[in-house]
């Protein structure tokens, strides 16, 4: 180690810590993931919606993050191991891209109130909503 690495990375860029449980609790719509180390983490849908590690949310590069809003209500439909290292979780607005890293999950915990706190300035400097918005449509008679 050199000090420099993310939390959760050792110096090979390889998991340090690895989950030892990952449960899905669709009913309150939640993933809760219990680390090696000790730690236990209780993602809501929502959260790891608006922070999905996939292009379509991140962008193709720097400065090209896409701001997710819209998905109080979002859930989780399955899970899919991405070999040892990750997850690819079904979301039920068909969300299914991103490929959360084990390290990725364990940062999200980590830091869960000030990201969540940042995306929460980030809705209101944008002005959107955690609510998704209903259109409709008049019909003619």
């Amino acid at each position: 180690m050199t000090g420099t690495e993310p939390q959760g990375m050792d110096d090979t860029g390889g998991t340090r810590f690895w989950p030892v449980e990952v449960r899905l609790v669709k009913d309150e719509k939640r993933l809760e993931v219990a680390f090696d180390n000790g730690r236990t983490f209780s993602y809501p849908a929502e959260y790891l919606r608006v922070l999905s590690p996939s292009a379509e949310v991140q962008g193709h590069g720097p400065g090209q993050k896409v701001t997710q809003w819209g998905k109080r209500h979002i859930g989780i439909m399955r899970l899919e191991p991405v070999g040892h290292y990750a997850v690819r979780i079904h979301f039920d607005d068909l969300h299914d891209s991103g490929i959360y890293t084990w390290s990725y999950l364990y940062e999200l915990g980590e830091d869960r109130d000030r990201l969540w706190a940042e995306y929460l300035a980030e809705l209101e400097a944008k002005g959107l909503s955690r609510e998704p918005r209903v259109q409709w449509s008049a019909s003619e008679s």
